[in-house]
């Protein structure tokens, strides 16, 4: 007699496994995602802007660029230093960038999340956030203080000038001012502007979009800020350089090349921020 045998195979579903979170591993872990997906936002922004950023900070800060046009600028640059000149200025920023976006980020999520827990909504004009407001200042303030060093440093190179570290805090406070305002007001257009748009925006032009606008919001704080650290203005308070900048038409020096690395670096950026924050309540706990 043939005995037949057969295997049976039970699959049987896997057993969903729960995680207890306790309140202080869930804020470690929120202010983590935002400042992975900070740095994330940071070192894409670096990679892809920074050839139109040396363009755009040579435009603003040597007195020998202050009437030439973009393209001239950026050919003069790449004949006499190849395509390695348009990236003066980069190590600075790639070494900090991910850390001061990072910190913009992260402290914007947590501070966001704790008015939000603390204190009550109320939309100023019917239109804005206060706590959007609020949480958007201490990240740009949280960057300012991180980015000032660095970013003096970064802008020295590319309009090839000197620094000593007596110098690296040179133009602080503007540019904690500029960024204040800056990340305030992206933080604001990113909370207005997608549902005015139907269908709302891709992550992409949400990025580029709200950038751009939080740009042409506090463009002359910018163009302040890399005079102040190019060591070309010395003797020159913020104050002067702005009403100077004002009487000489200047006030928006450097703003072609600035919008476009805004559009390619911050639009690519957030695709990045994005995907980090996707992945993040995806695979970790429900803890938000």
């Amino acid at each position: 007699m043939t005995q037949i045998q057969a295997q049976v195979q039970v699959h049987l579903p896997s057993p969903e496994v729960t995680v207890a979170v306790t309140p202080g591993v869930a804020k470690a872990l929120e202010f983590a995602v935002g400042f992975a997906a900070g740095g994330a936002y940071g070192l894409t922004s670096v990679v892809v802007g920074q050839p139109l950023d040396t363009v755009k900070t040579r435009m603003q800060a040597r007195p020998d660029a202050l009437s030439s046009c973009t393209w001239r600028i950026g050919l003069e640059l790449v004949r006499s230093q190849g395509v390695r000149g348009l990236y003066r200025g980069g190590m600075p920023v790639f070494l900090g960038g991910t850390l001061f976006r990072s910190a913009q980020f992260g402290v914007y999520e947590v501070a966001l999340r704790h008015l939000k827990q603390q204190t009550p909504k109320h939309e100023i004009f019917g239109v804005l956030d206060w706590q959007v407001v609020v949480a958007g200042l201490a990240g740009g303030v949280a960057r300012g203080v991180i980015e000032a060093p660095f970013d003096l440093v970064k802008v020295s190179h590319q309009v090839e000038q000197t620094w000593s570290v007596s110098t690296l805090f040179k133009g602080s406070a503007v540019t904690i001012t500029r960024n204040a305002g800056l990340f305030c007001a992206f933080s604001v257009y990113r909370d207005l502007v997608p549902p005015l748009i139907p269908g709302g925006l891709s992550p992409f032009w949400t990025g580029a979009l709200c950038s751009n606008l939080a740009w042409l919001t506090i463009w002359p704080l910018d163009v302040v800020k890399s005079q102040r650290q190019s060591g070309n203005f010395c003797g020159h308070s913020s104050i002067s350089l702005l009403a100077d900048a004002a009487r000489g038409g200047l006030l928006f020096r450097g703003l072609v090349p600035g919008l476009l690395r805004s559009t390619m670096a911050n639009g690519c950026a957030m695709v990045a921020y994005k995907k980090i924050e996707e992945f993040a309540n995806m695979k970790l706990p429900q803890w938000r």
